[in-house]
């Protein structure tokens, strides 16, 4: 039986069919699978618009915004260590040349008022000896530096146009909640306005900048040069200033920080009034409560600033705080940290009155102290230690008495009491608690020392428990070392 080469083949035909039915079901943009009998070569093209739920974009929060978003240029001379490691490496400038030159760099800032006034970040703008500010639609106009605050990195500028300027407004960063959308905007590598999203990662961030650190911390990409540009919550306000990157290659990894609006908000203001800010001052250094300190203090539990020095004459001396005391709260705010302390005490108004809630002795009570100006820091130094005589080692420890030329050789205060470690057993309690040779043991618990043998009767004495409490001075700084009292960790005599 012979076969018509133009009859129609079934199986071909089916195949045809079945692909044009594949293809319809795969399709992107919800095409149907009705189409498959159109004639060849009508079939929708892939980029054929169709009606599709469209993916959340951040398109117009950026087109309100930008406007008010601008790029600094400095022009100065190199600022010794500008560029040296910092913890978590701060953003530096880019386009730096060799120490004691003049230099050109870039950062990034977002104007506050019609009348432009700049927020920035200090580290932008320090060592500048001219600034410039490019604003979106590219006008450069000379800036002044109203003021600069390094303790937070915030800066004020201020430039002169001849209209109103577009602004943002900053927002309440108490309100920021880990996983929340916020968008980044600056001026990346210098390449102008930019802009990434991404979330907040966390928030009250300490990353040892500062003792004023609570950051935000972000995943939203930002770079040299974003430096003091704006984070954008969702409502278009401003809830921090990029300030800083962690970042072993000198790029974005993805964790980034910035200064919470509600620092900026206090900053920026006393900046534009006074040009510079004041900060409360009590005079008291103070640490952690650690749950080894807990038990050695007879403290409830953990939370609070453990009181580790009180400066003479200071306004904590003069209200009667004491070293062992824990600070709870002040004025109310509770009070779970030493940072905690130090922000709640800078934002009290030299002159007023703050009430710290603290624990005594395991009571409670309350202290007014007199707030007042911030002094400037003084640290002294004690790199040597004198060889000392020999005490019996039982916790670990070779005491020795505080003589008038071990005073002077560890640049201690004229006056200081105490007894000198002169040794710590390797592999012993001390040695465990961190205590070193040149360590000063002022009191044990709260009782003050003033000779090995006192020293060693209070240690035998407090011995009996799980944790002995030393308070030292170490380098000009007080603090108390927990150190516990376990297997092979026997006391005194």
């Amino acid at each position: 039986m012979s076969h018509d080469p133009a009859a129609p083949r079934p199986c071909h035909t089916t195949r045809i069919a079945l692909m044009a039915v594949l293809l319809a079901s795969t399709a992107l943009g919800g095409f149907s699978v009705g189409h498959s009998g159109r004639a060849a070569g009508t079939e929708p093209a892939l980029n054929t618009p169709a009606v599709a739920q469209a993916i959340p974009d951040f398109a117009d929060l950026v087109a309100r915004v930008k406007p008010a978003v601008v790029s600094i240029t400095v022009m100065g001379r190199e600022v010794a260590d500008d560029d040296a490691p910092r913890p978590f490496g701060r953003m530096p400038r880019d386009g730096r040349s060799g120490e004691g030159r003049r230099s050109e760099g870039r950062g990034s800032g977002f104007i506050i008022d019609a009348a432009g006034t700049i927020v920035t970040n200090n580290h932008v703008v320090r060592g500048a000896t001219s600034v410039s500010v490019t604003l979106d639609d590219g006008t450069v106009l000379p800036a002044k530096v109203v003021g600069r605050d390094g303790r937070t990195d915030i800066a004020v500028l201020k430039i002169v146009a001849d209209r109103s300027l577009p602004f943002v407004k900053l927002g309440a960063s108490a309100n920021v909640r880990p996983g929340e959308w916020v968008v980044a905007m600056g001026n990346p590598f210098g390449l102008g306005g930019s802009v990434s999203a991404g979330i907040v990662s966390a928030a009250g961030r300490d990353i040892g900048a500062g003792p004023y650190d609570q950051f935000i911390q972000i995943d939203a990409p930002i770079n040299p040069g974003n430096s003091g540009g704006p984070l954008f919550a969702q409502d278009g306000r401003v809830v921090g200033v990029n300030t800083a990157i962690y970042s072993p290659s000198g790029g974005s990894v993805g964790i980034g920080f910035a200064v919470p609006a509600d620092v900026v908000r206090n900053v920026v203001a006393q900046l534009e009034h006074d040009g510079r800010v004041t900060r409360g001052y009590i005079g008291v250094q103070t640490q952690p409560v650690e749950p080894a300190l807990v038990k050695a203090l007879h403290l409830p539990g953990i939370g609070g600033a453990l009181v580790a020095n009180v400066v003479a004459d200071s306004p904590a001396a003069k209200a009667g705080l004491q070293p062992g005391d824990v600070v709870r709260a002040v004025g109310g705010q509770k009070i779970e940290t030493p940072r905690d302390l130090a922000v709640a005490i800078a934002g009290v108004k030299p002159g007023e009155n703050a009430r710290l809630d603290i624990l005594r002795n395991g009571a409670a009570s309350a202290i007014d102290v007199v707030v007042t100006n911030m002094p400037n820091e003084q640290r002294a130094d004690a790199d040597t230690v004198a060889p000392a005589a020999d005490a019996e080692p039982r916790v670990g420890l070779a005491l020795a008495p505080l003589s008038p030329d071990l005073q002077g050789q560890l640049d201690l205060p004229q006056g200081t009491k105490g007894v000198v470690i002169a040794a710590v057993a390797p592999g012993s309690a001390a040695a465990r608690a961190g205590l070193r040779p040149g360590d000063v043991i002022t009191r044990v618990g709260i009782d003050p020392v003033a000779s090995p043998e006192q020293a060693t009767r209070a240690i035998r004495a407090g011995a009996r428990d799980e944790a002995l409490a030393l308070r030292i001075l170490r380098d000009g700084n007080a603090l108390f070392v927990a150190v516990r009292m376990g297997a092979g960790g026997a006391g005194f005599g």
